[in-house]
């Protein structure tokens, strides 16, 4: 069915019908939404069987996540930014235990300094933390995603995280095909655990494991990893099937077969780097794009297939390894490690920096002249970066640069009064 509707309200649905029995809510923004609307759904009674939990911190949340899914049942939770790093202890736990919890990550900036808008660095500061990681360009891709996701997690018995843009997606009101409940129900069977606690077979479970034997239990961890690679195309295609919809899968590509220049990102930028790309094509500019979908695991093989005939590559990625420079970019350099190619890393967007076309247009020209830096910060403004390194030269006591910086171009963040 055809409706326009808010992303987090598109997700709850998703999610809803794919009928998960303990949903545990923290509420931390741009994810608040979803489980207010899943929520709202519990408490009307439309989802039944379903035990909404307010819990007290995202700790808690994932806490009550692993223990329902040990306990055999279907659990979701979602959150963002400084929420998921106050659960990355149990994170870690989810992932190590082999719990296929699905959760929603509403990409946005980690702090200090506090932003609440978009990038990626939340999800990829736990890209080895063990939990599959997909992310979505659109509301229906990420609608579509979380489905998937359900059937992924519990077939190979791992958690998943679906990614979706904070504000720019979450908040973005989108017309997609809600699909109905037969639909999922025919997609997704009911949820039989590989693994679960038995209170008739008390066990422990994470319990210690020593030298003879951690490194073979992290391989296995490893191991389904690659398992997923081969199963989400298999399930992309199973999902188109009934649903009608080519969605998922590990890479997307858009007009690159003839490309000499491929721009390769993941999420909402997508689009914007499609409609650049659209334009450039009318001049006669041979370019393209490669999608990510699957972060993690990471498609090294059909990465490879997919950039090899290009003459360069160019990584636009929201997130940034202070001291190296990309994320995003290492892993696409692994997979080119045999190829020759020109190779540029730009960093784009961070704590929600508009991407514009007409900042792309000139980036895209000056990459196909091979003119870019290796490293390049889209939009960075080098004046006001400058201003501040040279106080940190010439004064001792020169304080710290966000709130400097912020008195430079006269704004004034907080006051205490």
């Amino acid at each position: 069915m055809l409706k326009q509707t808010e992303g987090s309200h598109a997700v709850a649905e998703a999610v809803a019908l794919c009928r998960p029995e303990v949903i545990c809510a923290y509420p931390i923004s741009p994810q608040t939404h979803i489980v207010e609307g899943i929520g709202e759904m519990v408490k009307s009674g439309q989802l039944t069987n379903c035990e909404f939990i307010n819990v007290e911190s995202e700790f808690a949340a994932m806490s009550v996540a692993i223990g329902a899914s040990a306990a055999g049942v279907r659990a979701y939770t979602a959150t963002a930014s400084q929420g998921l790093l106050y659960m990355v202890e149990a994170i870690y736990n989810a992932s190590g235990l082999g719990l296929p919890i699905v959760m929603t990550v509403a990409n946005r900036a980690i702090g200090a300094p506090i932003n609440i808008w978009n990038d990626h660095s939340d999800s990829l500061s736990q890209r080895d933390c063990g939990w599959i990681q997909l992310f979505a360009e659109t509301n229906q891709e990420a609608l579509d995603l979380h489905i998937q996701a359900f059937k992924l997690a519990e077939e190979l018995s791992l958690p998943v995280m679906v990614c979706m843009d904070g504000f720019i997606l979450t908040h973005a009101y989108e017309r997609v095909d809600m699909p109905s409940q037969e639909q999922v129900d025919s997609f997704l069977p009911p949820y039989e655990p590989r693994q679960v606690l038995d209170t008739t077979d008390p066990i422990s479970i994470g319990a210690m494991v020593g030298p003879e034997a951690f490194m073979e239990v992290r391989y296995l961890a490893h191991a389904k990893q690659m398992q997923a690679l081969e199963r989400i195309p298999q399930l992309a295609k199973e999902f188109n099937t009934i649903f009608g919809r080519d969605t998922g899968g590990l890479v997307h590509t858009y007009k690159s077969e003839d490309a000499e220049t491929i721009v390769v990102a993941m999420g909402s930028v997508l689009g914007t780097i499609k409609d650049t790309i659209d334009e450039m094509r009318t001049s006669g500019v041979k370019i393209g794009v490669l999608g990510i979908t699957s972060y993690r695991p990471f498609p090294l093989e059909e990465v490879r297939q997919a950039l090899q005939n290009a003459k360069r590559v160019v990584v636009l990625e929201k997130s940034m390894a202070v001291g190296i420079g990309g994320i995003l970019s290492t892993d696409v350099r692994l997979a080119l490690s045999s190829e020759r190619l020109n190779g540029y890393t730009v960093v784009a967007g961070l704590g929600g920096r508009a991407i514009t076309k007409k900042s792309l247009h000139e980036l895209f020209s000056q990459a196909n002249r091979d003119e870019l830096p290796a490293l390049t910060f889209l939009d960075l403004d080098w004046n006001m970066v400058n201003k501040h390194l040279e106080r940190e030269r010439t004064v001792r006591r020169s304080g710290p640069a966000a709130e400097n910086i912020l008195r430079d171009v006269g704004v004034i963040a907080s006051k205490i009064s």
